[in-house]
């Protein structure tokens, strides 16, 4: 069975969906493993490290699309040319975007591909070890302090010296998930005074476990928590009060970092233009949210911006700036993810009645099977069709 890695084409991205170690641990599994050569480059990881550890080189893209099995990808490929490579049949592994509306996913549906995204492995206690989500997210809460620190004029840890001493940082967190915690957490090395805030009371106790101090707001929080862990999306009166409370808090931070997401959703606003107006010249703003949309109302995707003295950092795509860990984390889920699907035998059980692999695929026998999924994409469609009526 060949399991192929090809190098990643998206704009921006530097990771890897196989290290050399993790190529590796499958041929122990008596497993061909065949990469695209270069495909490990911008990760740090070069082609004979692979050969090393028992992986074999391709230098054609579409003759190792066409022999593999499984193909392993950090950002599932829509492109025309690789999905008329594929085989029906074939499990394309990787992150996937799910549930936002495109053509990929039904392309990859017609071409007769077994699609299973990552971002759909379901939050249950077994499945931790194969959580990309989170994987990825600790990564890009950790980058979201160093490129605040990088851009602010100042330093986070308070210094007592013969010249004066010098007032700690202030960061204000807001999303204690995944990504907000190891910010909550970096910060706190760093030595800044930080404060965190989240709709969901549940967390209070693991933000004042890492030494930061918690937000509390007079909101109602119940049910804002759904069964897999996330915040729930809020009414438009619930976003407007929880901003008017909230702007004291920015305007008295040095660094805002925000992490708000809600799955297949837009990311709320909530820090608006007049909140950014508020905070001191030289603070910066770090918005983990960008790629959908940001929670903050001047966050421009992609870009860094000064905006009334402020810098909005809204770079999509953090994990991509620590490529080797980042790489690593990630093939360590496929690892595991790849080893519940291929049993003892080597031969592939992609059993649905396993609640993580029925929960994370996506596409199978021509068509899109995961009842979510069918419906942003028959969304999507019906919002086109009354479009061009």
């Amino acid at each position: 069975m060949v399991v192929a890695v090809p190098k990643e084409h998206c704009p921006g991205e530097t990771r890897v969906a196989l290290t050399p170690a993790a190529a590796g641990n499958l041929a122990k599994q008596k497993l061909e493993v065949a990469i695209e050569a270069g495909a490990g480059l911008a990760a740090g990881f070069c082609d004979t490290e692979y050969q090393k550890h028992g992986a074999r080189l391709a230098t054609d893209r579409g003759v190792l699309l066409s022999s593999a099995q499984i193909i392993l990808q950090v950002r599932v490929s829509g492109e025309a040319a690789d999905i008329q490579n594929l085989k029906s049949g074939t499990i394309v592994i990787g992150q996937a975007d799910p549930l936002t509306p495109g053509p990929d996913l039904p392309a990859l549906a017609r071409a007769g591909a077994s699609v299973l995204a990552m971002e759909l492995i379901p939050r249950i206690t077994r499945a931790q070890a194969l959580d990309a989500l989170s994987s990825q997210a600790n990564l890009a809460g950790y980058s979201a302090v160093i490129l605040a620190a990088r851009h602010l004029p100042r330093i986070f840890p308070m210094l007592m010296t013969a010249a004066g001493t010098i007032k700690p940082a202030r960061v204000f967190v807001v999303g204690a998930g995944v990504a907000g915690l190891q910010a909550i957490a970096t910060a706190r090395r760093l030595g800044a005074v930080v404060h965190a805030f989240d709709v969901r009371p549940a967390v209070k106790e693991q933000v004042l476990s890492l030494g930061a101090k918690f937000v509390e707001l007079p909101l109602e929080t119940k049910d804002a928590e759904d069964k897999g862990g996330y915040a729930k999306q809020q009414s438009a009166e619930q976003l407007r009060k929880q901003q008017e409370l909230m702007g004291n808090v920015v305007a008295d931070s040095d660094v805002v970092i925000t992490t708000a997401l809600i799955p297949g959703q837009k990311a709320p606003l909530l820090v608006t233009a007049d909140m950014v107006r508020r905070m001191e010249p030289g603070s910066v703003i770090v918005d983990l949210a960008a790629e959908k949309g940001g929670n903050c109302e001047l966050t421009v995707p992609d870009q860094i911006v000064q905006r009334e003295g402020v810098t909005v950092i809204g770079l999509t795509n953090l994990p991509a700036t620590v490529p080797y860990h980042a790489s690593q984390m990630y093939a360590n889920n496929l690892v595991k993810l790849v080893q519940l699907i291929v049993n003892k035998e080597g031969a592939l059980a992609l059993d649905t009645a396993d609640e993580i692999i029925a929960g994370a695929l996506v596409c199978r026998g021509g068509e899109i099977v995961n009842p979510r999924v069918r419906q942003a994409q028959e969304s999507n469609a019906k919002c086109k069709m009354q479009n061009a009526e």
